[in-house]
């Protein structure tokens, strides 16, 4: 297995001075000229997510005349990884035991086609069987007391390392059989990168090669180990993309390796990055869960728009709850489909529905996505070649959450972009977003006004384009610590868009506080303060910054 030098690894983490987030894996290699492309044409896509005693009940006729019915144009078929559906000659690579001498995933690909479909494979290389732990140990996952790790609910199955020979050697032998005996049009890899940290040899090996360190035992990203692991496991994944990528694309020209990955400040690989390297992504987030709201699915589409730009963003959704018990064998009311699905449209998503098993233990789903599907058919030349016109661009930051919030990014970073993007949305504001690493004169002088809630790390050169941005005519509104601290994470003397804040810093972040309210002063006639009229205060927030003008 290749290993990263370190003079490699310096010279990232050089460029990473800049923009820590992505450059720090190279510019992204120019792909090679696309086959006119299939990834603008499907509109509408269906998955079948198959477990592993499928073959023997499920009943694929079902499946096609379903995907005939709800005018699905592309499909997501599992294929292999943890277990495979076609009868696989690659070592280790373990078939389905209800398989037999059939090839489940060969007969939905041979139907689909025969309905004029896109077909991606989907491959899982997360976890694996006993007995590719006893042939190749070292492939197996090690927590930080040195132990092999145990799948967390399959406890007979191993979790795999996704930085080492496992991916990178035998999950590349399954990519390339898959595509060159189906000749799909992509690959789809779930659960890709990683199930947290690892401590196997081949991490501690090349970790130390590429920085001089030991493998980090905190998660402070304000520690150095931890910092440079942050930059060299997104180094490794963009390689390990880059790698299969080039390898699907030597049998199949046309096809493509598309991760699962992507999201908004808590994803943990650089979106420019994935930006620039994908020619399509899929934002799985399937459903609701806790007390998400029903917009959070238009952010989806959203926040990879953000560096996609106009490249087709399609958004997953579940048909069962998708909750921590796992009731996947469940579904959802008719509305709740109805209402996470729309927003996903509304905001430039096309639809993806997943099914979790072939075999059906609720039918009452099936209506309301043909309903859905039928309905996004009959609009489907509305929807393409569509273009937001918002000015408004919500900022959101991989590097703020990555360095400034570690381990409290939710709180200390998302929670702010949330509260913003639902009072832009209960205002009715038209608005997009934006990446920290996307502020190009192209890519936002479309806006009028940029929001920045708590972007709290910014670079130098982030700064001074931010500051271009008002010299032409743009506005900022900003809260909370944004520009407070350095693209690191760490803490300047002052605020590093102090001059256009008109504000220094006074040193003192106060809170959380109890009891805070605004005073209401001034005009209780003025349209700001509608609503407020019998009110003398309200209710402030719970973190206070000091300053002076």
């Amino acid at each position: 297995m290749d290993t990263i030098s370190r003079r490699e690894f310096i010279g990232g983490a050089a460029l990473a001075a800049a923009a820590p987030r992505g450059l720090a894996s190279g510019p992204a290699e120019a792909p090679a000229a696309a086959d006119a492309g299939w990834f603008d044409r499907p509109m509408r896509w269906a998955q079948l997510t198959l477990v592993e005693n499928d073959p023997e009940t499920y009943d694929p006729r079902f499946w096609l005349d379903y995907f005939k019915r709800v005018h699905a144009d592309a499909a997501c078929l599992s294929a292999g990884g943890c277990v495979a559906y076609y009868p696989t000659k690659v070592p280790l690579h373990h078939r389905s035991a209800w398989m037999k001498d059939s090839d489940p995933f060969g007969d939905l690909v041979a139907g689909c086609r025969k309905l004029g479909m896109v077909v991606v494979a989907r491959t899982d290389p997360h976890a694996a069987h006993q007995d590719v732990y006893e042939a190749h140990p070292d492939w197996i996952a090690v927590d930080a007391e040195g132990r092999k790790r145990r799948h967390w609910a399959t406890p007979e199955l191993w979790v795999t390392c996704a930085l080492g020979p496992y991916n990178f050697e035998h999950m590349t032998e399954v990519t390339r059989e898959i595509v060159r005996l189906y000749r799909v049009d992509g690959i789809f890899s779930n659960r890709w990168s990683g199930s947290g940290m690892c401590y196997c040899e081949h991490c501690r090996r090349n970790f130390k090669a590429a920085s001089g360190m030991e493998l980090p035992r905190t998660a402070d990203p304000r520690d150095p180990a931890r910092r440079a692991h942050i930059v060299w496991r997104e180094q490794r994944l963009f390689e390990l993309w880059r790698l299969w990528d080039r390898e699907i694309r030597a049998l199949n020209p046309a096809a493509r390796f598309i991760a699962n990955a992507g999201g908004g400040a808590l994803s943990n690989l650089d979106m420019k990055t994935i930006g620039e390297l994908a020619d399509t992504l899929f934002a799985d987030r399937q459903a609701r869960r806790g007390l998400a709201a029903p917009w959070s699915n238009g952010k989806n589409g959203k926040e990879y728009r953000a560096t996609l730009g106009r490249k087709p963003i399609v958004g997953i959704f579940s048909v069962g709850v998708e909750e921590p018990y796992r009731w996947k064998d469940s579904v959802q009311s008719d509305a709740e489909i109805r209402i996470w699905v729309s927003d996903g449209i509304a905001n430039g998503l096309r639809p993806w529905f997943t099914k979790f098993s072939g075999t059906l233990h609720d039918h009452r789903w099936l209506k309301v996505v043909e309903e859905v599907y039928g309905w996004h058919h009959r609009a489907e030349r509305y929807l393409r070649n569509e273009a937001p016109l918002a000015r408004v661009a919500l900022v959101f930051s991989q590097q703020t959450a990555t360095f400034y919030g570690g381990e409290r990014a939710a709180a200390r970073v998302e929670d702010h972009t949330l509260g913003f993007y639902h009072a832009l949305v209960e205002a009715r504001i038209p608005f997009e977003m934006a990446h920290e690493r996307c502020l190009e004169p192209e890519r936002i002088d479309g806006f009028k006004v940029l929001v920045l809630p708590n972007i709290a790390a910014l670079s130098e050169r982030q700064c001074a384009a931010l500051r271009d941005y008002v010299r032409r005519g743009g506005s900022l509104v900003a809260t909370h610590e944004t520009s407070l601290y350095d693209e690191w994470g760490v803490r300047r003397a002052d605020f590093g868009l102090g001059d256009l804040f008109g504000a220094r810093w006074r040193g003192r972040v106060e809170g959380p506080m109890q009891n805070s309210y605004l005073r209401l002063e001034g005009d209780p006639s003025h349209p700001i303060l509608a609503g407020l009229e019998e009110a003398e205060r309200i209710i402030n927030g719970v973190y206070r910054v000091e300053v002076e003008p």
